[in-house]
């Protein structure tokens, strides 16, 4: 008995590995077929100027609110510590490391995949569903080249350039947060963050950024492009483009940081 119960048992997690591995295939085959459709002739520009206007303009106001809270959150939570060594005057040297290197980029990383990664992931599994991408192939029209192709270049366009605007919002934030107990002129201030800042800082976080943006419309568009048939499917593709991306996003910034850390931060 106990031996059958393991041949069950190993029977059971098969299907689980093959599952996995087939999913690692379908990916890597997307992935092959996306700078594939890069090269294509008949590149779609007016779909990509719309996709950045609807990803990088329509986010601006969010990652904006998003950075400024952070900015000043960070300056009140940092400033106790700091009196209490003496080190006041520290403090935008210490909010625009922090906030630079490693926080902002994160943070609105994954407020764009929250935002971004879902309505990706729930518009293009809506035309799976509405079998509007069977539609447009039998039309003679490339869907990967029109909906793919666009959304994951422009979401790794537009990505880092949220994320420079949210630095410098999140670093206004804290400006506020520190003339709230302290009084520091606008124009100290912002000498004191740039003489901080080195092109070490501001550079690693950038290029990671560019991988946030294509880590999210590339899990945005292949868990839309790859939705179960169902209405239902339109809703678990959205939410696995979230959970999906968020991950990617964590685990790419973990190497960043290993790499970073050997390059630039000896």
């Amino acid at each position: 008995m106990e031996i059958n119960k393991v041949n069950m048992t190993e029977e059971m997690a098969v299907p689980g590995w093959k599952k996995w591995l087939e999913g690692i295939g379908d990916q890597v085959g997307f992935f092959i077929n996306f700078f594939r459709n890069i090269f294509t002739g008949g590149f779609e520009w007016s779909e990509f100027v719309r996709q950045c206007y609807e990803i990088g303009y329509r986010s601006i106001m969010l990652v904006g609110i998003t950075s400024f809270i952070m900015g000043l959150v960070l300056v009140v939570q940092l400033r106790p510590t700091l009196v209490a060594f003496g080190s006041t005057s520290m403090l935008p040297k210490t909010l625009a490391v922090s906030f630079i290197r490693e926080l902002g980029p994160v943070i609105i990383a994954i407020i764009c995949a929250g935002k971004i990664a879902s309505s990706i992931g729930a518009e293009l599994g809506s035309m799976k569903v509405t079998e509007q991408l069977d539609a447009m192939e039998v039309s003679g029209a490339n869907p990967l080249q029109y909906l793919v192709v666009t959304r994951i270049l422009a979401t790794t366009i537009m990505v880092p350039i949220l994320s420079v605007m949210g630095d410098v919002i999140g670093l206004f934030g804290g400006f506020l947060a520190l003339n709230l107990r302290d009084t520091m002129s606008f124009s100290l201030y912002f000498a004191k963050v740039v003489a901080s800042i080195d092109f070490a800082d501001f550079l690693p976080a950038v290029i990671k950024t560019i991988f946030f943006g294509f880590a999210i419309g590339f899990v945005g568009c292949y868990k839309g492009f790859h939705s179960n048939k169902g209405t239902e499917s339109v809703g678990i593709a959205a939410n696995s483009a979230v959970v999906t991306a968020s991950l990617w996003i964590f685990v790419i910034d973990a190497i960043a940081v290993q790499v970073t850390s050997l390059l630039f931060y000896k």
